[in-house]
């Protein structure tokens, strides 16, 4: 008898985005949504999961502010990556140096993620 299946949390080294083709690749898509807090790039990748890229400019402050501005975008995408489609690569660009709570980013990520997705969608769908 076999346990029932929970989403699995982790955060695989195939999901990441890291070589600079792939992100070359969803920046020249040019699809792109955005809130207060965040801007996310999307680009479909024909996989069973999504791959996540950040990009936090200097902008946003000294290294230890944007580690930990990466670290909590991570973090969001790891708590709600099961909520959203899976086959495309997304970059997150923060927007603010201020970092948003994780609350407001687990609410936040998924329906721009969904958005994005509904824009490539309509997009392949015309002739």
């Amino acid at each position: 008898m076999s346990a029932p299946t929970t989403p699995s949390f982790r955060f695989r080294p195939h999901e990441h985005l890291r070589r600079p083709p792939d992100f070359r690749r969803v920046y020249d898509r040019r699809r792109s949504v955005a809130d207060n807090f965040l801007i996310v790039y999307a680009c479909e990748n024909a996989l069973p999961y999504l791959r996540l890229g950040l990009s936090v400019s200097r902008k946003m402050g000294g290294a230890v502010q944007r580690n930990r501005l990466r670290r909590l975008y991570r973090e969001a995408f790891r708590l709600t990556r099961h909520e959203m489609p899976v086959g495309y690569d997304l970059i997150l660009i923060p927007r603010r140096p201020e970092p948003p709570t994780l609350a407001e980013l687990k609410q936040s990520l998924p329906r721009l993620v969904r958005q994005a997705a509904r824009k490539l969608e309509r997009e392949a769908d015309k002739p």
